[in-house]
């Protein structure tokens, strides 16, 4: 008999379904369906047939986004408003990497440089690099799943899909969709599986690229299991620094920090986190942003007024009351929330002045809670945002130009927002994380480069 995977609303712990999760045996069929089709150059699908096919996809998606949305915000937790701008950005995704299928090309060598190199003419083109397996992330249950099978089918490669644990309908939603559409069969197969099982296929060398979105700890470890010559692209957290000038407008940018710090209840790997703020302004800052912050309605993410949703778990709940209550002992300020509104849901919360060696301060919070701390040297502030290990995104607030470019120079990220929060996105942007906070680019063009490999023909005349 097979296991089952149960499914509960994060909010309310209810039961929504139950999943039959499949064993070795059958992702082993799983992988020699996906190996066989790229293996069989015959049943590779042309790229005009791919973006048909995409077409329908978007297509059948926006007739479906009210359905789409409940799905994710039941089963995720985020707030329907949130919920269904994601599904429109999952749409567009689908778009993005369409249109991208036509800019995976080559190009011409130049030879004749050298004597040996002349009477030769040398192009290179783009082929897809193999099978495809991507391990998935909760946080965003559609538009991850969708940068992590279309890139792959877009690029021509068969990929297999597993799912978080907590966030498989709207996989399961998408599946079907891509069904409808025509996809044929075997180019996108999702997998209900352990973390046992998703492991045997990570190490299996008829896997070309492995993408994973979720824990450094996990992500790392599942590199050094990969067989030898399978790519690897991992996406982890981070602790998302802002550097705040005094010259800063107050006004435009603390509704940006909140968003940044409180949508999804700050379950993004780069939500705003760390924010550090010159000494003249920094506790009226901390007060008017823990005034906003302390406005959000939390609570029920498919009531449509709902701005902050709960934890995916009660055990995320529990972590993050425990630091928060480390932060208070050692002497942060509690500005505003600070406590559990239920099992699922924490207030959104402003720290002011927490000591830099607790795990508020070192550590990626995965929740609603944002840290204050004041400065008086600019140059000290970016050293102790930079000290962390980890460094995905991150920002400066400044009127002063040679100040922000300063600051985008010196802060140790792969991209600095000015006048703007650590999780902005568009999805055709490079995104990713260096160091211990990821390897590899995403990005819906990024992605797909990147699911597909140079090959050069050289002709000698």
């Amino acid at each position: 008999m097979s296991k089952k995977l149960k499914v509960y609303a994060p909010y309310d712990q209810s039961l929504i379904t139950e999943i039959s999760m499949v064993g070795k045996d059958e992702v082993e069929k799983t992988l020699q369906i996906a190996h066989n089709l790229f293996l069989d150059k015959s049943k590779w699908i042309p790229a005009f047939e791919r973006k048909a096919i995409l077409e329908k996809v978007a297509a059948l998606m926006q007739d479906r986004v009210e359905e789409l949305t409940k799905t994710a915000a039941q089963e995720g937790g985020k707030p329907y408003k949130d919920s269904k701008v994601e599904v429109i950005r999952a749409i567009n995704g689908v778009k993005i990497a369409n249109e991208e299928i036509s800019h995976l090309k080559g190009e011409q060598i130049p030879m004749g440089l050298t004597e040996a190199s002349t009477n030769r003419l040398a192009f290179t083109m783009r082929e897809p690099i193999g099978v495809v397996l991507s391990i998935s992330a909760f946080n965003h249950p559609l538009n991850l799943i969708v940068h992590q099978t279309i890139t792959a089918f877009a690029a021509g490669c068969p990929v297999i899909i597993k799912p978080a644990a907590n966030t498989p309908l709207s996989c399961l939603a998408f599946m079907d969709i891509l069904q409808e559409a025509g996809l044929p069969k075997g180019w996108v197969q999702c997998v209900i599986c352990d973390n046992e099982v998703a492991e045997y296929m990570v190490t299996d060398e008829r896997v070309n690229y492995l993408s994973f979105i979720g824990s450094a700890k996990v992500g790392w470890y599942l590199k050094t299991k990969v067989a030898p010559g399978t790519r690897v692209a991992l996406e982890h957290g981070g602790v998302a620094p802002v550097i705040v000038e005094k010259d800063a407008d107050m006004d435009e940018m603390l509704p940006m920090l909140s968003k940044g710090g409180f949508y999804h209840a700050g379950q993004v790997c780069v939500s705003v986190q760390r924010v550090f703020v010159h000494e003249e302004i920094a506790e009226d800052m901390a007060n008017r942003l823990a005034e906003l912050a302390d406005q959000l309605k939390v609570g029920d993410p498919l009531d449509e007024e709902t701005e902050v949703g709960p934890l995916i778990s009660t055990d995320e709940v529990e972590r993050i009351e425990e630091w928060v209550r480390e932060a208070e002992k050692s002497g942060g300020n509690i500005l505003c929330g600070g406590k559990k509104l239920s099992e699922t849901c924490y207030a959104p919360t402003v720290v002011y002045n927490p000591p830099q060696d607790i795990q508020l301060s070192q550590e990626e919070v995965f929740g609603p809670v944002v840290c204050i701390y004041s400065y008086s040297d600019r140059e000290e502030a970016i050293r102790l945002a930079n000290e962390m290990e980890y460094h995905f995104q991150a920002a400066v607030f400044t009127k002063n130009i040679d100040t922000a470019l300063e600051c985008v120079e010196k802060l140790n990220a792969t991209a600095v927002m000015v006048n703007d929060h650590t999780a902005f996105r568009v999805d055709w942007m490079p995104f990713g994380g260096r160091d211990a906070s990821g390897e590899g680019l995403g990005g819906i063009p990024y992605s797909m480069h990147e699911m597909t490999r140079l090959k050069m023909m050289v002709i000698k005349r």
